[in-house]
């Protein structure tokens, strides 16, 4: 490990922020972050790991290995996970907010009508797909220099990438980050290392309890209430709340089960459910705001913004609720020893499925010719040895891309 990996690696958290920070910088994430769930954790490790110093690598990806585990969109969750520790459960939600309003924004816009736009096949959004993959490269590189630097956790790391390409779906992700957590504990024990300091949460266990009786309770008793009151309203919320509880894999894994929920039942067209589902490919931020999109176009609920907000709350509801739960275990666990070998496996494998997953999704679909490898390499670059900020490649990218469309 060189002196730079080194000193991000034991440097602490920064001090405690506010919910407006938290807003703030989530905001401009949720408007720059384009490329899908694997992208947003590069961006995330840019902006909160490399840039501001919130909280250290292996934090960071122990809340990626965490999120992985959980049902539901694991970017967003690792957003509002790290607003929790910067500014508490307020804190949170401004995370949510921040990332997930810009694109729920958007497509509620192109529910009224921006369909004639044709922004699906723009030449500026084959540049943001390019950039996505310098963000991704850059967060495999950088958190591989911390979390497998030695031949043991390297080769993990290989061996997890390999696995994830022969085996590409949400259940074979799980099984490797379990095998990887048994090989770690097995096999890393004597290395294992303490826990990062200041990283503390200020949700209790008492609060965590509550959200898992919340989360059960919603998920159990919302199916049986809707028995006694019929509400369409009732049945919207119901239906995607239970699309945002059971979902593994999250980004593109949510789409057929939810076109299953509003297809069938007449609440929404399959020509409205795949136009929506084009213009969600061309917005940043998490593609769980697809919900919003539904909402506002939903005949039961006449459409609106009502209706986008209801689905948007109900969809991301569940995973506000496992992140509550979660992680005050999270959080006591991580100074056990064995706890921490296990850890040191499981992030060795999370180093190996974004490297799998730099390959495919985000390469196989934005480098097509010599000239999106020239423009990658160039938003590499400029992030990685110039230390730009993100958002200005992204929108220099984007600018690259609408060029090479016209050439």
């Amino acid at each position: 490990m060189d002196a730079t990996a080194e000193q991000a690696h034991a440097m602490p958290m920064a001090e405690k922020g506010s919910a407006l920070e938290v807003l703030g910088v989530s905001t401009q994430l949720g408007l720059t972050s384009f490329g899908g769930p694997i992208a947003h954790l590069g961006y995330f490790h840019a902006e909160y790991v490399a840039r501001r110093r919130w909280l250290t690598e292996q934090t960071y990806a122990d809340l990626v290995a965490l999120c992985q585990f959980l049902p539901g969109p694991a970017s967003s969750q690792v957003g509002i996970a790290i607003g929790m520790m910067r500014a508490g459960l307020l804190g949170g939600i401004a995370a949510w907010l921040g990332f997930t309003l810009p694109s729920a924004a958007a497509l509620v816009a192109f529910a009224y009508g921006l369909q004639t736009l044709g922004i699906t096949e723009a030449g500026w959004l084959h540049g943001l797909k390019v950039v996505a993959v310098a963000v991704v490269a850059q967060a495999v590189w950088g958190m591989a220099r911390t979390l497998a630097p030695d031949r043991e956790r390297g080769s993990l790391a290989f061996v997890a990438a390999i696995a994830m390409l022969a085996y590409p779906t949400a259940v074979g992700q799980v099984l490797i980050i379990v095998l990887a957590g048994l090989i770690g504990w097995w096999w890393l024990a004597e290395a294992s290392a303490a826990p990062d300091p200041g990283t503390r949460i200020s949700i209790g266990h008492r609060g965590a309890a509550v959200a898992w009786v919340l989360l059960f309770g919603l998920l159990i008793g919302l199916p049986i209430i809707q028995q006694w009151v019929q509400s369409e309203p009732l049945a919207v919320f119901d239906s995607f709340f239970r699309v945002g509880s059971l979902v593994f894999g999250g980004g593109h894994v949510v789409l057929p089960l939810l076109q299953a929920e509003v297809v069938p039942p007449g609440w929404v067209t399959n020509e409205q459910f795949v136009a929506g589902y084009g213009a969600a490919q061309a917005v940043p931020g998490p593609l769980f705001t697809f919900a919003a999109y539904l909402g506002a176009v939903m005949r039961p609920l006449d459409g609106g913004v009502a209706g986008a907000a209801l689905a948007l709350v109900a969809v991301f509801a569940p995973s506000f609720l496992l992140i509550v739960g979660a992680l005050p275990l999270w959080d006591s666990l991580r100074p056990r020893p064995g706890f921490q070998a296990a850890l040191r496996g499981i992030n060795a494998a999370v180093v190996g499925l974004l490297l799998a997953a730099l390959y495919h999704p985000v390469w196989t679909s934005a480098i097509h010719a010599p000239a999106d490898v020239a423009l990658g390499l160039a938003d590499f670059a400029l992030l990685a040895f110039w230390k730009w900020p993100p958002w200005l490649v992204v929108v220099l990218s984007a600018l690259g891309g609408a060029v090479l469309g016209r050439l």
